[in-house]
């Protein structure tokens, strides 16, 4: 094993943040690194698209492959990865490769009922309320029957941020929601 990547996602609103701090900060990992995507996205430039706009997938992806790249010499180096973003399974491919590579990554979905989502998402952002409704609207239905990838859901519409921390490192200590 090269070492462990433990992928939080889901849409904004269901606690990706507050919890990858959380279960980076448990003692049950020895060693731990906390990464958010979003920090990536804020190191481009010129020409950089908001990721939620048509035309970024190309941009996403490398944003996503560049973090992986990041995620893995750490794992290397002995730290259990905690990341928090938003990569749905239509990102996973990277993540995939990485695991067929010998990385041991998780890939655990937050997500809370659909209201509750939008109750927590919508006064918390930079953009003006009539698009940040939309965005997590567009966000919670694509993080929404996720086939193969719907058994990596945790439903975090009644768990407190730690209760939720609880759950993802008791399915880390199992061995749940490994990608294959």
């Amino acid at each position: 094993m090269k070492g462990r990547i433990v992928v939080v996602t889901g849409p904004p609103g269901t606690g990706k943040t507050t919890v990858s701090n959380i279960v980076a900060e448990n003692i049950i990992f020895r060693q731990t690194v906390n990464m958010a995507t979003d920090d990536f996205y804020h190191y481009l430039r010129n020409g950089a698209i908001p990721p939620f706009e048509e035309g970024a997938d190309r941009q996403n992806l490398v944003v996503i492959e560049a973090f992986l790249e990041a995620a893995k010499r750490f794992a290397r180096g002995g730290y259990t990865v905690i990341v928090d973003g938003i990569i749905g399974p239509w990102f996973l491919n990277p993540w995939l490769k990485a695991a067929e590579e010998g990385y041991e990554i998780y890939y655990i979905v937050l997500r809370a009922e659909k209201e509750e989502t939008l109750k927590r998402a919508t006064g918390r952002t930079k953009l003006d309320r009539k698009t940040n409704v939309q965005l997590v609207e567009t966000m919670w239905e694509q993080f929404s029957g996720l086939g193969q990838y719907e058994q990596n859901v945790l439903d975090t519409t009644l768990l407190t941020p730690e209760g939720a921390a609880e759950k993802i490192a008791d399915m880390i200590d199992k061995g749940q929601y490994l990608l294959a």
